[in-house]
């Protein structure tokens, strides 16, 4: 199982007027919200990481885990290659799949909007977080539930 996570937006909530103190390792904390809601959907999925943020070619796929591990989240990483040809998200993520497709449940959490334009059956693995907010109980649920394929009806 994997997740395609974007970090601003999600795992970092994207007010401009509050700027988030950078730790040790020279990037921002994230929110701990963001971090137990992530650390929910990978307690429940076993699930590992591909990065789709615009910060992913600034480390390496260990220090990135280690930036991760700093901020209590203990998980495999992967990163979408480096953009060269400057796609968008949506290009990008279509880009990894058609190169790299072994998996069978995925979800992608980001906040781009230009992300509702992927085609239907990667579409509905999206989980569109609120850039101000990140990713909040509900997104977890989601997402959880899409890697799981449990149906998303209410009781």
């Amino acid at each position: 199982m994997l997740i395609f996570l974007d970090i601003d937006g999600v795992m970092i909530p994207a007010a401009s007027w509050k700027p988030t103190p950078n730790l040790d390792d020279d990037f921002p904390q994230f929110s701990m919200k963001a971090v137990s809601n992530l650390n929910q959907i990978l307690i429940e999925t076993n699930a590992s990481i591909v990065l789709t943020t615009s910060h992913k070619s600034r480390f390496s796929t260990s220090e990135w885990e280690s930036i991760f591990k700093a901020r209590g989240i203990d998980v495999k990483i992967q990163k979408l290659d480096d953009n060269l040809n400057n796609l968008d998200r949506k290009g990008e993520i279509l880009n990894w799949i058609d190169k790299n497709w072994n998996y069978e449940k995925f979800v992608i959490i980001d906040d781009d909007k230009n992300l509702n334009g992927l085609p239907t059956e990667i579409k509905e693995k999206l989980v569109l977080t609120k850039s101000l907010v990140g990713i909040n109980e509900e997104d977890a649920s989601s997402a959880i539930d899409m890697l799981k394929k449990r149906s998303l009806v209410a009781a």
